[in-house]
């Protein structure tokens, strides 16, 4: 029933087996059986594409319902003396860097021995249910999964930064319209439009459209840049912290904030009736670990292109 489930859900065979760590075959094999038992049809299926029969609809519903009661009573049992175990697939789309969530993976594992842990990351939009993951730690906007639970977990900061090399050829901008006569490095134009918006210290917005003299869809390629004097570039500030504490890059324009450059973190996972005590105890974990730290190096891909 699982395994169908599966398969009706994601559309595919394939996906299926991927989700739940099974080979094509065994997948096949389980849906047949379970076809050859019922003595009906549930799934139509082509070269390209998989879709339920009218039977399979309504065998999907009664399955969804006995899988639901059979996850109450091991919720049920889960909040008493037994700790959360099981496999927790984890998606991250490259929105931490490894040095950031390792160490909270670390910790989670030593508290919850029990759960083992099987994360992959992206660099692409996800979609939570047909991929078969369990929680997704992600910027929001690059998850199509509906019925998401969505948690905020921590905002990246944007800032803008230029090499010594070069602010010693050019005069560093002492405000944002003097930015147009720099030359200026951006991400792709699907991130982020020509026009930028400069908030300044008594909150008076100033917006600028720059004309990028080079723009690359890799804020590692970015910072390599900016570092070798390319041009002033905006980049996540945690990503670039130590860059500005070694002097290798120079802050500008401290006073200002760069305005919808700000990116979101959230922890997402399905919002099903009842919650499986491993993602749960994963999700109240990792808010209550990052809640606790006031910075978070994050990774420069949580400004993909």
């Amino acid at each position: 029933m699982r395994v169908f489930l599966k398969v009706s859900e994601t559309e595919s065979f394939g996906r299926a087996a991927a989700a739940l760590d099974l080979s094509n075959a065994v997948i096949s094999r389980y849906v047949s059986l379970l076809e050859a038992h019922l003595n009906t049809r549930l799934l139509n299926r082509t070269t390209r594409s998989v879709s339920l029969t009218e039977a399979g609809r309504a065998y999907a519903e009664g399955c969804r319902a006995v899988i639901d009661q059979i996850e109450l009573m091991e919720a049920s049992v889960g909040t008493g003396s037994v700790d959360p175990s099981g496999t927790l697939n984890l998606v991250a789309s490259a929105s931490f860097s490894l040095l950031g969530l390792t160490p909270m993976l670390r910790a989670f594992m030593e508290r919850y021995s029990n759960v083992k842990l099987r994360l992959t990351l992206l660099h692409r939009p996800v979609d939570l249910v047909a991929e078969g993951f369990d929680v997704g730690i992600v910027v929001p906007h690059l998850v199509n999964s509906g019925m998401l639970i969505n948690r905020p977990l921590v905002r990246v900061a944007a800032v803008l930064v230029a090499s010594p090399a070069y602010l010693a050829r050019r005069d560093a901008p002492v405000r944002p319209a003097k930015l147009a006569a720099h030359a200026f490095l951006a991400p792709s134009s699907n991130i982020h439009g020509s026009t930028w918006c400069f908030v300044g210290p008594t909150g008076v917005e100033e917006s600028i459209a720059l004309d990028p003299a080079y723009t690359v869809n890799s804020s590692h390629m970015l910072r390599q840049a900016a570092l070798s004097g390319m041009g002033i570039a905006v980049l996540p500030e945690s990503y670039v912290s130590q860059d500005i504490e070694t002097g290798s890059l120079v802050r500008l324009l401290p006073g200002y904030t760069i305005k919808d450059a700000d990116k979101e973190v959230s922890i997402v996972y399905p919002g099903r009736r009842h919650v499986p005590a491993k993602t749960r105890s994963f999700v109240d974990f990792a808010l209550t670990y990052f809640r606790e730290r006031e910075t978070v190096e994050v990774d420069p891909e949580a400004f993909p292109a």
